[in-house]
C-alpha cells in the first residue's frame, strides 16, 4: 500500500493541492485542516510521513471518507476554488470496514451525503479482503471508478496505469447533445470529465436515415473556461460497414456491423451499472434481465452469461447467478489484456549475461563493508552492525552529482551456534538522482522500479535492458542489476535468491560500487567517504617508533596480526582478515577494523542512519582531504 501511494506522489502536478489521511482504527491527517501545494519539500515530506505509518488494526472506512470529505469541501469553501476545476479523493484500502460505521449502506449513504456531488470519489482495492462491491458502488455513486489490484507485484504497476487515466483532467461536465426527432436509445451523453488520456464514446440509432447530417452540441468547462461547440457532423451511411484497419473484420471474418455491437456493449454495461446501484430487489432483476438478454442476442459474456466451450461451437447459457460476481469492470475494460503486452520504449528484453565490471568497494552478506584503496594496494573492511528497519546511507554526493544511495536493512536470526543474536542485510537498495532531473530506483530481490518521469516496474526474474534521460539499468535475470548513470557512475547490486531458504536466510541485496569517476571530492556515506581519498597503513612495534610503511611493503606485514591505520588524522587498530565477495567468487585480503568502523569512519553509525528511503541530507558538509 506504502508503495502504492508513493506512486500517486510521484505523479501528482505542479498545480495540483494535496493531503493524506492514513486510517485504521483511528484516523491520522497529516496536515491538518489544509490542502498543501505540490512542492519538491513537500512530496518529500509526504514520503516520509508515509514511510513512518504503520496500520494499528482495523479499518474505519466510514470515518476516513468522511474526515476526506469534509477536509475537501472546507479547504473548496475557504480557498473560492473556481467550479470548473476538478476535485477528487482518492481511496486506498487492502480491507474490508471492521471499525465505526460498518453496513454498507450507511456508509454509502453517508458517502454520497458527505460529497454532495461536489467532487469525485476513485476507489482502490488492494488484496483479497476488500469489500469490492462496496469499493465499486461508492465510486459509481460518486462519478468515480473503482480499481481492484491483487497483492503482488505489480500491484503498483496497475496503479500507474490507473493514475495515469485521472491524473490529468482536461474537461468535466461535458454533455453531448442531438436533436431527438434524429436519433433514439442514446447511450451515456453526460460525463463528469475527461481525463488526458480517455475517451468518450456515444453510440445511439439514427431515426432519419436519409438525412446526410446531424447536428450535434457538446457542452464542458476547463479550468479557464465554458466550452459550447456546435457543429453538424456529415453521415455516410455506406461507411459504416468500412472495415479497414480492423483486426479480425478486415479479412471478413467476424461480424462486420461493429458499430452496433458496440451500441449494445455500451447499453449493457450501463444496465449493470444502474443495477449495482439500485436498492429496490424488482427494479435489479428487471435490469438483469434486460443485460442478459441483449448480451445473448449479441453474444456477449456478462455476469449473467457463461460461454460453454463445445466441438460444435461456441454456446451462450444463462448462469448461475450465485458464482458470478456482478462487476461492471469484468465487461470489456479488459478487452485489451487478451493481447500480449509489449515493452514500453526504451526497454530490450532477453539480454545476453555480460561479463560485469566490478571494484572491491562493496556492501553485501551482512552487510560486510569492504574498500579498496587501489594506489596503496590494499583493502580495508569493517561490519555495520545494524536493526532490522535502519536506512544506512551509503553513498551522499546530492550538492554535487546529484546521487544518493541508500539501503533498508532486513532482520534474521543468527545461525545456530553463531556469536550474534541476529543478522541483518540489505532489502533494498534507493537509487536517487536529481540531475539534470530527478529520477529514482528502488531496488528489491524481486522487482526494480524505475522513475525517470514515467514510472516502470521490472521483475529481476528476466533479463533487460532500460535507457532513459540520464539511467541505464541492466537486468541480468536472478544475478544482477548494473545502473550506470551519465556514463560516468555504475553501482551492480548483487541478487541473492534462495530458493528453499533456512530459517536464518533471507534473499537480500549487495551493493558494488563499478565507477565512481562521476562522484565528487565530497562524496559521503558509509562507502562514499573513502572514494576519493586514501589512508595509511603504520607499522607497530614495541621496539621501534611508528613509522609509516611503503606502498610496496604491505606483503611484508601480512605476519603481523594487528597494524594501524592513519585515517584523516584519526589512528585506527586493524586485524588482517581475508573476505570473500561477489557471491564467493573472489577472495579479498583486507586490515579489518572492529566496532562498527570506530574512528574509522567520520562521526557514528547513527550519523549514517537514514529517515527513509527517499532521504538525500547528509549529516556531514564538506569532507576535507588527508
Amino acid at each position: 500500500t506504502k508503495e502504492a501511494l508513493f506512486t500517486i506522489l510521484q505523479d501528482l502536478r505542479p498545480e495540483d493541492h494535496f493531503n493524506i489521511i492514513g486510517f485504521s482504527n483511528r484516523i491520522k491527517v497529516w496536515q491538518q485542516d489544509r490542502l498543501v501545494p505540490v512542492t519538491p519539500n513537500n512530496i518529500r515530506d509526504a514520503k516520509k510521513y508515509i514511510h513512518n505509518m504503520s496500520p494499528t488494526g482495523g479499518t474505519n472506512i466510514n470515518e476516513a471518507l468522511q474526515t476526506g470529505a469534509k477536509l475537501l469541501n472546507d479547504y473548496i469553501a475557504q480557498n473560492d476554488i473556481d467550479a470548473r476545476s476538478v476535485s477528487l479523493i482518492i481511496f486506498l484500502t487492502d480491507g474490508r470496514p471492521t471499525v465505526g460505521e460498518t453496513q454498507s449502506s450507511k456508509i454509502l449513504s453517508n458517502t454520497k451525503d458527505a460529497i454532495r456531488d461536489k467532487f469525485c470519489l476513485f476507489t482502490i482495492g488492494i488484496g483479497n479482503d476488500v469489500d469490492h462491491k462496496l469499493l465499486e458502488r461508492m465510486a459509481l455513486e460518486n462519478c468515480g471508478m473503482t480499481r481492484l489490484f491483487q497483492e503482488d507485484e505489480d500491484a503498483a504497476s496497475h496503479l500507474k496505469g490507473f493514475y495515469d487515466e485521472i491524473g490529468t483532467p482536461l474537461l468535466s461536465d461535458i454533455r453531448v447533445d442531438y436533436p431527438e426527432d434524429d436519433v433514439e436509445q442514446v447511450t451515456q451523453n453526460f460525463f463528469p470529465n475527461y481525463f488526458n488520456g480517455s475517451e468518450i464514446i456515444i453510440a445511439g440509432k439514427l431515426i432519419n436515415r436519409t438525412s446526410d447530417k446531424l447536428h450535434v452540441e457538446v457542452t464542458a468547462s476547463n479550468s479557464k473556461k465554458y466550452i459550447l461547440l456546435k457543429t453538424d457532423v456529415a453521415i455516410d451511411l455506406p461507411s459504416r460497414n468500412d472495415i479497414k484497419g480492423v483486426p479480425g473484420l478486415e479479412d471478413g471474418k467476424g461480424d462486420n456491423n461493429y458499430i452496433e455491437r458496440a451500441w449494445s456493449y455500451l447499453t449493457i454495461k450501463e444496465l449493470l451499472n444502474s443495477r449495482l446501484k439500485s436498492d429496490d430487489s424488482q427494479e435489479k432483476d428487471n435490469l438483469m434481465e434486460k443485460a442478459k438478454s441483449m448480451a445473448l442476442a449479441y453474444n456477449f459474456v456478462t455476469p449473467f452469461t457463461v460461454l460453454k466451450m463445445k466441438e460444435a461451437g461456441l454456446h451462450s447459457e444463462p448462469p448461475q447467478e450465485e458464482f458470478i460476481s456482478p462487476s461492471t469492470d469484468g465487461i470489456g475494460e479488459k478487452v485489451q489484456s487478451l493481447q500480449g503486452h509489449k515493452a514500453p520504449p526504451g526497454i530490450r528484453r532477453g539480454q545476453d549475461k555480460q561479463r560485469i565490471k566490478i571494484s572491491k568497494t562493496s556492501a553485501d552478506g551482512d552487510p560486510h563493508f569492504v574498500i579498496d584503496f587501489p594506489s596503496s594496494k590494499f583493502s580495508v573492511c569493517f561490519n555495520i552492525d545494524g536493526e532490522p528497519g535502519d536506512i544506512l546511507r551509503l553513498v551522499s554526493d546530492h550538492k554535487e552529482s546529484g546521487v544518493t544511495v541508500n539501503g533498508q536493512l532486513i532482520g534474521a536470526p543468527a545461525p545456530p551456534n553463531g556469536h550474534k543474536k541476529h543478522r541483518t542485510y540489505f532489502s533494498t537498495i534507493t537509487i536517487l538522482n536529481n540531475k539534470p532531473e530527478r529520477s529514482y530506483l528502488e531496488i528489491t530481490p524481486r522487482r526494480v522500479i524505475l522513475d525517470d518521469g514515467e514510472r516502470l516496474i521490472l521483475s529481476c526474474g528476466r533479463s533487460a535492458v532500460v535507457r532513459s534521460r540520464s539511467l541505464e539499468v541492466s537486468i541480468s535475470a536472478y544475478s544482477n542489476i548494473t545502473v550506470t548513470i551519465r556514463d560516468s557512475i555504475s553501482f551492480v547490486i548483487l541478487i541473492h535468491h534462495y530458493r528453499k531458504p533456512a530459517p536464518y536466510q533471507r534473499n537480500h541485496l549487495g551493493f558494488y560500487i563499478s565507477n565512481s569517476k562521476g562522484l565528487s571530492s565530497d562524496s559521503h556515506g558509509l562507502l562514499g567517504q573513502f572514494l576519493n581519498h586514501e589512508v595509511k597503513l603504520l607499522q607497530e612495534s614495541l621496539n621501534m617508533s611508528r613509522q609509516e610503511v611503503g606502498q610496496n611493503q604491505t606483503e611484508a606485514l601480512k605476519a603481523n596480526p594487528t597494524n594501524t591505520l592513519r585515517v584523516k588524522g584519526r589512528l585506527v587498530p586493524v586485524v588482517w582478515k581475508q573476505r570473500r565477495i561477489f557471491n564467493g567468487q573472489q577472495e579479498v585480503n583486507c586490515w579489518f577494523a572492529k566496532n562498527n568502523a570506530d574512528k574509522l569512519i567520520d562521526g557514528s553509525y547513527k550519523d549514517y542512519v537514514a529517515s527513509h528511503p527517499f532521504d538525500t541530507g547528509s549529516t556531514f558538509g564538506t569532507i576535507n582531504s588527508l
